[in-house]
C-alpha cells in the first residue's frame, strides 16, 4: 500500500512537499558496487547535501553516511602509509669571537683581575685606592 500526502516545506518559499508512506514488507535492495560509488561520489560533490542525495535514492542518510565511511576506511587501507621528508634546518653558528689566547698567571694573593673591553687589568694586593680609581676612570674613558 502507498500513501501519497503533502507537507509544508522547510523554506518560505517552498509551501508543499511531496512524502510517500510504503507500507509492506518491501525488500532489501542489493546495491552493486558501482551504484554506490556514484551515489556516494555524488554526496561529495558539494552541490547538495548528503541527506537530499540519500532522498534521491530511497536511501536514509545513515545508510549513506555508513557507505561514506567505507569508502575512507577502505582508502585508507589501500594507500600505503604516506611520509614526509624531514628537512633538518640548522641555524648558522655564530662566528667564532676573536679572542687573544691568555696566559693565565698566578697571581699574587690578595690580588683582583679586570677585565673590560678585552683588555686585562690585574691589581695586586697593596695597591692604593687613587691609583685603581685612577685606571677604573681610564678605562671608562675608552669604552
Amino acid at each position: 500500500m502507498t500513501i501519497t500526502g503533502y507537507t509544508h516545506g522547510t523554506g518560505a518559499d517552498v509551501p508543499l512537499q511531496r512524502f510517500e508512506v510504503f507500507t509492506g514488507t518491501g525488500r532489501r535492495r542489493d546495491w552493486s558496487d558501482e551504484e554506490k560509488d556514484r551515489i556516494v561520489a555524488e554526496s561529495y560533490s558539494g552541490k547538495i547535501s548528503v541527506s537530499a542525495v540519500a532522498r534521491r535514492y530511497g536511501l536514509s542518510p545513515g545508510q549513506l553516511f555508513t557507505w561514506r565511511r567505507q569508502v575512507r576506511s577502505q582508502a585508507k587501507q589501500d594507500s600505503p602509509p604516506m611520509f614526509v621528508p624531514a628537512v633538518i634546518d640548522r641555524p648558522a653558528e655564530p662566528p667564532p669571537t676573536r679572542r687573544k689566547a691568555i696566559t693565565r698567571r698566578a697571581l699574587p694573593i690578595g690580588a683582583i683581575e679586570l677585565e673590560v673591553g678585552g683588555a686585562i687589568v690585574r691589581i695586586a694586593s697593596g695597591t692604593d685606592s687613587a691609583t685603581i680609581a685612577a685606571v677604573i676612570q681610564a678605562l671608562k674613558a675608552q669604552s
